[in-house]
């Protein structure tokens, strides 16, 4: 039976508006207008580091960096779950994996210290069979080492196992891993991106388009073995 692991912000929650509201909080707190969520949203995949250099031109080798880091993820602690959603159909696919017994788990570049909670507040953590977050293991995606890291957890092999996300990074780190990957093209892609390059096994433009891909795919393998 296939593990079949999802990327979080972008892929399983809707999580940009609080993000969103975090950075125009902390934008404020510099005497800054706020930033329309049109031009937040197709960045959040990407993190803190996208975020700040969005809000406020700066990179990670910055003297600032370390200390506007901390203080935006202070500020999106205490609105965490506020405007944040499943994003629409995924609940339906996460049910329909737990009735088909298929095991589904996260892996995020997310700290854990934001996952946790987050995934408690939508009654996640206690369905998912593993949780994989950004500070699981010293290297974090398009390294594949988390997504090692979850095979292992759940004794599963990664020949076995497809990932879900939503930057190339996730198919990078997917293969880099041994197992497919498949894009959630509903998720948070920059229109300067172009996914269809990016050499995923599949494009989901929505979640409820993952149920057929499985079917396909499983046909596709019990003929490769009957054969």
């Amino acid at each position: 039976m296939p593990l079949i692991l999802f990327d979080l912000d972008g892929t399983l929650l809707d999580t940009a508006p609080d993000l969103g509201t975090a950075l125009n909080t902390q934008r404020a707190e510099h005497k800054l207008a706020p930033l329309p969520q049109e031009r937040i949203r197709p960045i959040v995949s990407h993190g803190s580091p996208a975020l700040l250099k969005l809000g406020f031109g700066i990179e990670p080798n910055d003297s600032r960096y370390a200390g506007m880091r901390a203080r935006l993820l202070e500020i999106y602690r205490g609105c965490l779950s506020q405007e944040t959603r499943l994003f629409p159909g995924i609940d339906t696919v996460l049910l329909d994996l737990e009735r088909r017994g298929l095991r589904w788990g996260i892996v995020t570049n997310k700290p854990g210290a934001l996952t946790e909670p987050l995934l408690q507040a939508f009654n996640l953590n206690q369905r998912a069979a593993c949780v994989v977050s950004g500070d699981t293991t010293p290297r974090r995606k398009p390294h594949p080492d988390q997504l090692l890291h979850a095979c292992a957890l759940t004794s599963c092999s990664p020949a076995n196992s497809i990932y879900v996300g939503d930057a190339q990074r996730d198919v990078e780190a997917a293969h880099a891993a041994g197992m497919q990957a498949l894009v959630a093209l509903y998720g948070y892609i920059d229109v300067s991106e172009r996914p269809a390059d990016w050499q995923a096994d599949g494009l989901l433009g929505k979640p409820a388009e993952l149920l057929p891909w499985l079917n396909t795919h499983a046909a596709a393998f019990d003929a490769q073995k009957a054969g």
